[in-house]
């Protein structure tokens, strides 16, 4: 009896060892990193947004961060102002859709190159150790990366493994059966950063620990009202020769991607060319993404667009929300710029088509009637959409030039700017209680990004 005692006391002083050093292994990510004396970020992101959310990410971590930070990874411009050397061009990332991948197997090349960048980012983020690895959106290539990234700690048999952080929850509300897919992202995301409202919830019912960290485009509105109040709209593209303010003004947002560019600027130059005669002082605001392919093929377009054309180069958010204040109406191809035109108050037309069976697979997929992000969240048809067939020159221009003439219609546009804007935005006792101690920032500078720092660095692995 006393033998079997004392083996009892044995094995609960033992379990009691176990779980005082598992309790111990659990130590927040700065806590860690402390112990090298820097915190090491391997980021990537693969396309223009990510860029941006990537590079605000970024700067909130130096801001907030008691230690040095070491940046490693993928990404744009952005990120690269931000301390970042790029392993390899972003645009090599970035490719839309299903089946406008075809044309590119002829070359053999592809997926092939797709690979070999993977193999390269896992080589690359293994030599680097990081403390925290951040994928940006474009789940395609994050998702592998993480994935192959947690294999390699397991074969390792790494018990201090890196951290993964997924930032823009991937949108398994627009897809039939897309939260069944939930499950198996804990396997290889320790913790997702939500954009959008709702989310958070869902993907903690299924499994995976996320934050509703608000939308990014918050920023820049907060950005642009704090910088130039006072400032007429006009004189951000003074230089860029604004004609008189008789024009008729519509801003062009044609995309980020390439393959989209290519496919809807076309359709964009053609409605213009019908809105000549009912608009004969009609000039355009064609704003270029931050992608060297897309700035060439837009300015080789330049030479057959029908009306007068001003590019606005992006690298600005000032610049880019001037032009919408100079504008009257907006047309763009379906993306993030919908969310940022609504906030802007700017009247608009979203506009998408792409190959005939990505279409047929959307029409057969999508388990939501809109394809615009203010629609869906708001569930009406406040901004027009002209997809798929419907997306014709002819239409276009029908629907743009209602929108220019219809006061009800710009004003419904309007009044949902302020209902949209309080959806994107987390509560404020919600963010103050996730803010960690090393931020000495006033509660009203809580933005998603410096939301999602603290979060990073006072995450401690479960």
């Amino acid at each position: 009896m006393m033998l079997r005692v004392s083996k009892i006391k044995l094995r609960f002083r033992l379990l009691t060892q176990r779980f005082a050093s598992f309790e111990a292994r659990k130590k927040s990510v700065i806590e860690k990193a402390a112990v090298d004396g820097e915190l090491r970020v391997f980021i990537v992101a693969g396309e223009v947004s990510g860029d941006n959310i990537g590079s605000r990410l970024m700067c909130s971590l130096k801001k907030l961060s008691p230690l040095p930070l070491r940046f490693h990874g993928v990404g744009g411009s952005m990120m690269c102002k931000q301390g970042l050397t790029s392993l390899f061009p972003m645009e090599d990332l970035a490719v839309m859709g299903l089946w406008e991948l075809l044309p590119h197997l002829y070359k053999f090349l592809y997926f092939l190159r797709l690979q070999v960048k993977l193999k390269e980012t896992i080589v690359a983020a293994a030599m680097f150790k990081p403390h925290v690895v951040v994928t940006v959106d474009s789940k395609g290539f994050s998702f592998r990366l993480l994935k192959q990234l947690r294999a390699r700690y397991n074969q390792q048999h790494l018990e201090n493994s890196a951290v993964h952080f997924h930032y823009v929850a991937p949108s398994f509300w627009a897809w039939k059966g897309g939260e069944s897919r939930l499950g198996g992202l804990s396997e290889f995301v320790d913790h997702l950063f939500c954009i959008l409202p709702n989310e958070e919830s869902v993907c903690r019912e299924h499994g995976v620990e996320a934050t509703f960290v608000g939308h990014p485009l918050l920023e820049d509105i907060n950005l642009v009202r704090a910088c130039k109040p006072q400032e007429s709209k006009l004189e951000g593209l003074g230089k860029y020769s604004l004609p008189s303010e008789d024009s008729t003004v519509i801003s062009v947002l044609p995309g980020s991607r390439l393959q989209e560019v290519e496919r809807m600027l076309p359709i964009f130059s053609k409605a213009m060319k019908l809105l000549k005669d009912p608009f004969p002082n009609l000039v355009t605001l064609i704003h270029v993404a931050s992608n060297s392919q897309v700035d060439h093929y837009i300015g080789k377009s330049l030479r057959q667009w029908p009306v007068p054309a001003i590019l606005v180069p992006s690298g600005s958010t000032q610049l880019k929300y001037d032009a919408f204040g100079v504008s009257q109406a907006a047309l763009c191809t379906s993306g993030t710029v919908a969310v940022e035109l609504q906030l802007a108050c700017l009247p608009s037309l979203v506009a998408y088509r792409a190959h005939f069976l990505t279409e047929l697979f959307i029409r057969y997929k999508a388990k939501i009637p809109y394809i615009s992000l203010p629609n869906i969240l708001l569930d009406s048809p406040n901004i027009p959409e002209a997809l798929f067939r419907a997306c014709n020159p002819s239409n276009l221009a029908l629907i743009l030039e209602r929108l220019l003439l219809d006061e009800e219609m710009r004003g419904k546009q309007v009044v949902a700017a302020e209902k949209l804007a309080r959806l994107l935005h987390p509560s404020e006792s919600g963010m103050s209680s996730k803010l960690v101690h090393y931020s000495d920032l006033d509660s009203h500078r809580n933005t998603p990004s410096n939301l999602a720092a603290s979060t990073i660095l006072s995450y401690a692995k479960r």
